[in-house]
């Protein structure tokens, strides 16, 4: 083993500077990260705007190294997943009325166990799935291609900080002073919450999405708003309420099938494929372990010894703090490796990362053990849902990293600091929304949307429609396997209305820029294209509305302390 160059490459790479800027953006990137989670039922990847964000302030510093910053966005981006996992699942316990039963202990438990199993799994699997696989990860791709062709300096710093203080003023007035409207234009129609929500944040989704992505999204809602609300109720078919029932219902099948669609299309098919290459390389891999940086190549008796410790440590938190059986936490440990795999092949082959799903196939493995205690099915569903969210944020970093050639054991180191970070950042944040607006505030139609917690939290407690999720489970897999986005067509009927119509004026904005930037295809930019300007506006947007809004429900939880 070359350790004498992985020192080398160590100290060149992984830098005081670098790691001290990634902490402090990775505590403002989990913060909104939570936010935006809750708030819109989706969390858009922050790789590119973290990629952005490294460059500019490392420049300022006078640092100028791409692996430099790459592994600083490494440690910005990290805590976003451990967010994304707690946020897709945890606050279907307060849905269900039993946030009394769970204390910030076992939040923090829960956190760590998932970010522990999902370092631990992509340590293990990085060289199978990035150096010796096809699998493009266009989200790392991305990055990589950013990173290269970026000459970012005070320009483009000035469009990202900028967008962000724009929008973080126009949530104050919003929220705080009341100045500006929440909602324009609604108007009343019975069981469909038709209005724009007045979000630059929620725009912005919609303009990083865009096309045909929100094309479906809209549609979806369309179906699920004016075909089966209002029209069906206006045939005689049902009522309104029995109507919004099936339209929920439908919509949480049509996602969860697009889920497993993923696992029938894209991951099964090459599994078998995966492990006859495995065991026809094996003798190769073993040959060549000198040539591989030990931890994350081949495996040093060390290395396997401290991811030997921390899988254990994952295991015990899952039964001491977590109060889950032995079996169940050896059963939750040992599906956690294989839900990695089928994530890391998701991502590495759509950039879509169904984490909530995937927490929700092991959560009815364990239901079906025997375990009924809803808090700990919650508990369960989380673990794997962050494990698998930083499987494939790791993963699409990890292609990054080959690609400008970054040192792997740096990187991993990275997204070791942001996610055990992370775990304290997301879970002080949710707290902090919770103590802020109550438990009430979480759910359909309500402040926070959260919408893949609430499918969470109606399979453990029952769905409405049994047929509907029925009907939509096996749509979203079919829909999948033809190529339809069924993911964005069933969070449109699931969503309510306002925020699919305020996300679709997003995508306008975006088509519309996009033909403006056309025709001025032969200008020339001296720092950003014209459709890179765009997406660090937008990200910048969206960060700025949704780290104001922590500081909101932050400043409602102190006053109420004070008070």
């Amino acid at each position: 083993m070359n350790t004498s160059n992985g020192r080398a490459e160590s100290r060149e790479q992984l830098k005081p500077a670098g790691i001290v800027v990634g902490c402090v953006g990775c505590v403002i990137i989990t913060a909104s990260s939570v936010y935006t989670a809750l708030k819109m039922g989706a969390l858009p990847w922050p790789t590119i705007f973290t990629s952005i964000t490294a460059l500019v302030v490392l420049r300022a510093l006078g640092r100028k190294s791409l692996n430099e910053a790459n592994i600083t966005q490494v440690i910005m981006s990290a805590g976003s997943m451990v967010a994304g996992g707690l946020a897709f699942t945890i606050p279907g316990i307060w849905m269900l009325g039993l946030d009394e039963q769970v204390s910030l202990p076992q939040l923090l438990a829960v956190a760590l166990a998932g970010t522990l199993l999902g370092l631990v799994c992509t340590a293990l699997i990085r060289r199978r799935f990035v150096e010796e696989s096809d699998l493009e990860y266009p989200i790392g791709t991305a990055a990589a291609q950013t990173l290269l062709a970026s000459s970012a300096g005070g320009a483009t710093g000035k469009k990202l900080f900028g967008s962000m203080a724009l929008a973080g003023i126009w949530c104050a007035l919003r929220d705080v002073a009341g100045v500006i409207p929440a909602m324009v234009a609604a108007l009343p129609i019975p069981g469909v919450n038709f209005a724009l929500y007045n979000s630059p944040m929620l725009c912005s989704v919609g303009f990083l999405v865009g096309g045909a992505a929100v094309a479906f999204w809209f549609a979806g809602a369309l179906i699920g708003n004016f075909g089966i609300i209002v029209g069906g109720s206006a045939a005689g078919l049902w009522d309104v309420a029995t109507a919004q029932g099936i339209v929920s219902s439908l919509g949480m099948g049509l996602m969860m099938g697009s889920g497993l669609g993923v696992v029938i299309k894209d991951i099964l098919p090459k599994a078998a494929g995966y492990l006859k290459r495995g065991r026809a390389t094996g003798t190769g891999a073993a040959q060549d372990a000198d040539d591989k940086p030990g931890m994350l190549g081949s495996l040093s008796r060390m290395d396997a010894g401290a991811l030997g410790l921390l899988t254990a440590a994952a295991a015990c938190l899952a039964c001491l703090v977590l109060g889950l059986s032995p079996i169940a936490a050896v059963v939750v440990v040992a599906l956690a490796f294989v839900t990695t795999i089928m994530s890391a092949q998701s991502v590495g082959q759509t950039g879509i990362d169904p984490m909530e799903i995937f927490g929700l196939i092991v959560l009815l493995v364990i239901a079906a053990m025997g375990e009924h205690n809803q808090v700990k099915l919650f508990f369960v569903a989380a673990i794997i849902a962050i494990a698998c969210g930083l499987a494939g944020d790791v993963m699409s970093d990890f292609k990054t990293g080959a690609i400008i050639g970054t040192n792997p054991r740096d990187l991993w180191r990275g997204q070791a600091i942001g996610s055990l970070l992370g775990c304290i950042v997301s879970v002080a944040v949710m707290a902090a929304l919770l103590g802020a607006y109550g438990a009430e505030a979480f759910g359909p139609g309500k402040l926070f949307v959260s919408a893949q917690a609430s499918v969470v939290a109606t399979m453990v407690s029952g769905i409405p429609s049994v047929a509907g999720f029925g009907i939509g489970i096996i749509a979203g897999i079919a829909l999948y396997c033809l190529g339809i986005p069924s993911m964005m067509l069933g969070l449109g009927i699931y969503l309510p209305f306002y925020m699919s119509l305020t996300a679709a004026v997003g995508a306008l904005i975006k088509a519309v820029y996009d033909r403006i930037g056309a025709r001025r295809a032969t200008a020339a930019d001296a720092e950003t294209t014209h459709e890179e300007s765009g997406i660090i506006v937008a990200s910048g947007i969206l960060g700025g509305e949704s780290i104001v809004g922590v500081i909101i429900a932050l400043v409602s939880v102190a006053s109420g302390m004070l008070g």
